[in-house]
């Protein structure tokens, strides 16, 4: 009986760890490549992360290529963000996760300072992450690939 359930107990092991990678690479969490969606070239790059409040925020840990340097700032923001570098700045905040997607959030371009609502889903077993900026449908809006780093 003791083998029995040890050899059942080592078998589910593995299935478990493999499950859990699976929701893993699923999951928006993590380095994303910021990939221009006009230029398809490098920007930044995203660390999304878990917010104290369970939904999903990301900030900028990097910048690749800008045409305002490699320092640039916010100037076109309004409120708390004017004038603050982008590099470190929150510029997606308060998604959740719905089905295979996680929405009802939003994200800010930096080069334009608008605020836009964003839905973001992984693709290809979470290497790339599709986000949608739109404004009111998310018909009328513009998608990025973002590659896991």
């Amino acid at each position: 009986m003791r083998t029995k359930l040890l050899a059942l107990l080592l078998l589910a092991l593995p299935l478990g760890a493999f499950a859990q990678n699976a929701s893993t690479q699923s999951s928006p969490v993590g380095h994303w490549t910021t990939i221009d969606d006009k230029t398809q070239k490098p920007k930044s790059v995203v660390e999304i992360y878990e917010a104290k409040d369970g939904s999903l925020a990301g900030r900028v840990t990097e910048i690749l290529q800008s045409d305002r340097g490699p320092n640039p700032v916010c100037d076109k923001c309004s409120g708390d963000r004017k004038g603050k570098p982008v590099k470190g700045m929150v510029i997606l905040w308060g998604i959740k996760q719905k089905g295979e997607t996680w929405e009802g959030g939003q994200i800010l371009d930096p080069a334009s300072g608008k605020i836009y609502s964003v839905k973001v889903t992984p693709v290809e077993n979470g290497k790339k992450l599709e986000v949608r900026g739109f404004m009111g449908f998310s018909l009328l809006g513009r998608t990025q690939t973002w590659n896991r780093r």
